[in-house]
């Protein structure tokens, strides 16, 4: 039986509990209190990360095992063929990681002159895969067990088989619909032809074996052994140009956080290529505006959140790339602060607005979270991007490949174009939220365009106005759509509703368990003692902790 050692309460000194524990939202679940927590969309993955823990595992082992099983268990937002990112800090310093894969070094916009826009399916859309050079990566740094045992929850779930479960049977039923002709997808995910129902024993025995190679060579044989070489000639033989030498050229950066300070806290993301400079923008133009007299659910709250958020997208689009191609616009420029509150004047606190970019420079994801009694704490995120990714996947490997290609842009001249050896602008991020030098919130939502709108969202609930994670996490959500439109959950009060319209929002309702829109959150805040998880309903994982 595991006994974990009383927690070092010396690690969360200044970290009261400044939240009551409450349940203002539909929900079907309480927070959990810990002091080493696994919050995970899925519940066998959450076991996996704390099977690690009970064996003396950290937090990083943990998070790492819950990466892996969710490969298996749900691959309709993640795969072998996955990138990641992950921020972590290791008990007395911050890091980030960005394992995000390049485009081949033959791409190039001629290749795609002949198309409107970039492939969303197919070889065509496939960028070099980074997430598991991010496991091995991250176990070599941070871990405490060896690599190998992190995949035996993974390898017993693809090889025994696990039952599926309701909400991403429905995912399931929707990739396949789509993709069932794409290269290698009915042989690994359509069993007797069908996607598998909720409840019905799904085995992947090849992904089993792949998980076990890869366990063996600590990730080597994905990029430049027999893994390899079966994807590249699978490439090959449908006339794509990933090959080996791109596969074998993959490394990833340890790359830091920039961040945005709100209140008495900061809230930190991983640096372009990604989209979390999106959410640290809100809340620099938010700063301007004096949220904690308000209440969470106030319709001038929903108000500013919505319209900084859009006003920061629109810059977004218009400049964030790989960092590499960020030459005349950097992350630094859009993060002045002197430049937020000239477009936090732009807002009409009484009336909607359809914001163009601003001049920075004059002249189908899963998430997870993971904190141990020492004081470790990670959020990790890794995808294929939309379900199921490109829909390929490697014949008796169960490789799956994401889709990121489609994050770039055939647009001329825009530093996110499409080229070689590039990596393309990423929708996942995972979040940290510092207090001053001390660790105070890992955390991470799913739902591509949604994250960035959803880390606003958690961090103004959390410490703005001191919700425990679970209470944040059933909260109704908003997510901007384009021009005036704004998508509301179905649960959000009709009164709020009607005030964001009589704003001139153009709102459209949306129930949250049939859109899938609205991502799923997992959070673990830091407490005298250990931690305070909330998951998210919108998904039918469940978090978990000792």
């Amino acid at each position: 039986m595991f006994h974990p050692r009383p927690f070092d309460d010396a690690h969360t000194q200044g970290h009261l509990v400044h939240f009551t524990l409450q349940s203002d939202y539909p929900s079907r679940r309480s927070p959990v209190l810990a002091r080493n927590v696994v919050t995970t969309s899925h519940p066998l993955a959450t076991q996996a990360g704390l099977r690690m823990l009970a064996r003396g595992g950290n937090a990083m082992d943990a998070a790492l095992a819950a990466a892996i099983a969710l490969v298996v268990v749900e691959p309709t937002g993640n795969g072998l063929g996955s990138d990641a990112f992950c921020i972590l800090w290791d008990g007395k310093e911050l890091h980030g990681l960005n394992a995000s894969g390049r485009s081949s070094a033959q791409w190039n916009p001629e290749r795609f002159a002949h198309l409107p826009a970039m492939p969303m399916r197919g070889w065509e859309s496939v960028t070099v895969p980074g997430a598991v050079s991010a496991w091995a990566d991250l176990s070599e740094r941070f871990g405490k067990l060896p690599f190998a045992d992190l995949f035996g929850p993974a390898v017993d779930y693809a090889e025994r088989g696990y039952l599926v479960t309701p909400v991403i049977a429905e995912q399931w039923r929707r990739g396949a619909a789509e993709l069932n002709a794409q290269p290698g997808f009915r042989e690994a995910f359509m069993p007797n032809g069908a996607a598998p129902k909720a409840g019905e024993l799904y085995r992947n025995e090849s992904l089993g074996q792949t998980l076990a190679l890869i366990a063996e060579s600590k990730g080597d044989a994905f990029y430049r052994g027999a893994l390899a070489a079966k994807i590249a000639h699978f490439a090959k033989e449908h006339g794509a140009v990933l090959n080996e030498d791109d596969l074998a050229a993959h490394s990833n950066d340890w790359c830091g956080t920039i961040a945005q300070e709100i209140g008495d806290v900061a809230l930190h993301e991983i640096p372009p290529n990604g989209q979390g400079i999106a959410a640290l923008m809100a809340l620099g133009i938010l700063r301007q505006f004096d949220l904690a007299s308000m209440q969470p659910d106030d319709v001038d709250a929903v108000h500013l959140q919505i319209e900084a958020m859009k006003l920061s997208t629109a810059d977004v689009h218009a400049y964030v790339a790989d960092a590499a191609a960020m030459t005349d616009v950097a992350a630094s420029h859009l993060l002045d602060p002197a430049y937020l509150a000239s477009r936090a004047k732009l807002i009409d606190r009484k009336r909607a607005q359809n914001f163009g970019a601003g001049s920075p420079k004059h002249g189908g994801t899963v998430c997870l979270a993971a904190a141990d009694e020492s004081g470790m704490m990670v959020s990790y995120i890794q995808s294929n991007y939309a379900g199921f990714g490109s829909g390929i996947v490697v014949p008796g490997t169960g490789i799956s490949l994401q889709n990121r290609g489609f994050g770039f842009t055939l647009e001329k001249g825009h530093p996110n174009e499409v080229g070689p050896s590039k990596r393309p602008f990423h929708t996942i991020i995972p979040g940290f939220v510092m207090k001053g030098r001390e660790p105070a919130m890992a955390f991470g939502l799913m739902g591509g365009p949604m994250q960035a709108q959803g880390h606003v969202q958690m961090v103004l609930r959390t410490q703005i106005w001191q919700q425990d994670p679970q209470t944040a996490s059933d909260a109704p959500r908003w997510r901007i759509l384009q021009g005036l439109e704004v998508a509301l959950e179905s649960t959000m009060r009709p009164d709020l509703v009607e005030g964001l319209s009589e704003r001139g929002h153009s709102v459209k309702s949306e129930a949250p368990d049939q859109s899938f829109g609205f991502g799923g959150s997992q959070i673990i805040q830091r407490v005298p003692g250990g931690y305070v998880a909330g998951s998210d309903p919108r998904k039918d994982g469940q978090s978990g902790g000792f």
